[in-house]
């Protein structure tokens, strides 16, 4: 399979050491893992388990892996039952017609670290038969059907433990497999390990243990622990030093730890289960359980009942459309075709900065409006120019599958709304940059905005962008949308940005954001600037009934 990392060796004993807490270690177990590798998940759970009574299966697609395996195996002086050179999602599809063969084998317990990979990589026809095969669509990555799969072949009351990415904890494409694994497995224990950098490869790895279930039955107090690097620590934090991650993962205590000369936040609390399409999974304690049940109570509107919060727009070929050096072209596009453009490196909090915005070609244009496409054959520089790259453009066979022009942009976006007063974020920063924009300009895909042609909700857009920037929902979005990446930085996709709890407008602490608001969006004075953040911190708690 594509996307192969294989497990670090103290990841894979910790996974295994938590996996053998929840098994009956008196009778004969199988133990599978569908994506073995060089076989260290088996070999690591081994060591917990009594080896004489217990059967090891794996399968790979990787035949040079599957020999590795069997060396470590017979070097561990193991029995094996069957390592496999076999793709395991054939095994164990929902839709056996799509694939060539299957096998009832079933099996105990199931340890694994399945690829993490778009399906769309593995080619047009193969992400189909697989999304077919395990009745999955959307964008979905290669563990959702490896997750499908391994409940197929577990045996009610068997146990999983896999590592994944996150991501499906707090995306809106992980929602299916959220309702899939909460309908079929009593969740047992959710461990984020956040931005530890336990993998050399680039993802933001959790541990899922469930125990498989025989029919649906309400979930019931899982353990729901995340380490994060801490970037910024409470004064009087007590900081304790620890050798390794997992030393800190082995401790009952949350609170902050350090480990070669970085600290992370260690949480423990439950894991809140909200299975509609606009919530994702939480963590959850007594006092955050509290903190949201009193914020919702106050809760007027989410920002989704009154705006769509939009993405910029997305040319699929930036180099073309996104020209840093204009200047330098023989053919600069007319000026009706260049556009302002807003980009992330234009955002601060407030307002957009005084760099330079960029120009972008912009083959777009409002006809009455809805959105046109401007006809070359008057505009020659920008024919020139474009024809110039055409080879490049029509590569995106997505656009021309569409019945859209070769030229056009692949989310352009409606241009008769740039006009409006609109808020403008970046899509990751390591803090809210909500700004007001009144300049008409185009926004980058790097970027999410909300508009409204109403003059009469420009104060409802003020609230929005005044409480979105408090320090009051950069807590509610890690309690909620639990979502961070590297360094502290949080993403800031439409899907969290949407579900936003706003006060009601009348309240006369909402009334002093929006004043706040509009004087922070006017002022460039530090001090000053300072000064009102502070009020507006204490206004906007107070507006969703938060006294203390």
């Amino acid at each position: 399979m594509t996307g192969a990392t294989f497990t670090p060796i103290t990841l894979a004993d910790f996974l295994s050491e938590r996996i053998s807490t929840y098994l009956s270690k008196k009778h004969h177990l199988t133990i599978m893992d569908p994506a073995c590798g060089d076989g260290r998940l088996l070999l690591s759970i081994a060591n917990y388990l009594d080896k004489e009574t217990c059967s090891f299966v794996g399968y790979d697609t990787n035949e040079s892996y599957i020999n590795t395996a069997l060396i470590n195996f017979k070097q561990k002086g193991m029995k094996t039952s069957s390592i496999l050179y076999q793709d395991f999602l054939e095994i164990s599809a929902t839709s056996l017609d799509m694939f060539s063969s299957h096998t009832d084998i079933m099996t105990d317990v199931i340890i694994a670290n399945p690829p993490y990979v778009r399906t769309q990589l593995l080619g047009s026809k193969k992400a189909q038969q697989i999304a077919k095969a395990f009745h999955l669509s959307g964008k979905i990555d290669l563990y959702y059907p490896f997750l499908i799969g391994m409940t197929n072949l577990l045996n009610t009351g068997g146990i999983l433990g896999v590592i994944t990415s996150n991501r499906y904890l707090s995306t809106k494409s992980g929602r299916t497999i959220r309702h899939f694994l909460h309908d079929h497995y009593e969740i047992l224990e959710i461990i984020d390990l956040g931005d530890t950098k336990i993998f050399d490869a680039a993802v933001l790895p959790a541990i899922f243990i469930g125990k498989k279930k025989s029919f649906r039955q309400p979930q019931i107090g899982t353990q729901y622990s995340q380490i994060y690097e801490a970037i910024q620590t409470p004064i009087s934090s007590n900081i304790i030093p620890k050798k390794t991650i997992f030393d800190i993962l082995h401790n009952h205590t949350d609170g902050y730890y350090s480990v070669d000369g970085k600290t992370y936040k260690y949480s423990i609390g439950q894991l809140e289960y909200v299975n509609d399409d606009n919530h994702s999974w939480h963590f959850s304690n007594t006092f955050g359980k509290q903190w949201l049940k009193t914020i919702h109570a106050n809760t007027a509107f989410y920002i989704r009942d009154k705006f769509k919060v939009r993405v910029g727009v997305k040319s699929c070929a930036d180099n073309v459309f996104i020209n840093s050096q204009w200047d330098q072209e023989d053919q600069i596009p007319e000026p009706e075709l260049m556009k302002s453009l807003i980009s992330r490196d234009n955002i601060q909090r407030w307002s957009c900065t005084d760099k330079e915005f960029q120009q972008v070609l912009y083959p777009h244009y409002d006809n009455n409006g809805t959105r046109a496409v401007y006809n070359l054959e008057q505009f020659p520089r920008a024919k020139s120019y474009l024809e110039k790259h055409k080879e490049q453009l029509i590569k995106r066979q997505y656009l021309i599958e569409a019945n859209r022009l070769w030229y056009e942009m692949w989310v352009p976006q409606n241009p008769a709304y740039w006009k409006y007063p609109k808020i403008v974020f970046p899509d990751i920063s390591t803090e809210a940059q909500f700004c007001m924009d009144y300049s008409g300009s185009v926004v980058n895909g790097n970027c999410y905005w909300i508009f409204s042609p109403d003059p009469e909700e420009v104060s409802l857009l003020l609230l929005i962008e005044g409480v979105a920037n408090s320090a009051l929902m950069a807590k509610y979005h890690d309690l909620m949308f639990n979502n961070k990446l590297y360094s502290g930085r949080r993403r800031y996709l439409s899907q969290y940005v949407e579900n936003y709890p706003m006060p009601d407008l009348n309240n006369i602490h909402s009334q002093n954001i929006i004043q706040i608001t509009q004087t922070l969006n006017e002022i460039n004075d530090d001090t000053m600037v300072a000064t009102l953040y502070e009020q507006l911190n204490k206004e906007v708690p107070l507006a969703f009934g938060i006294t203390d």
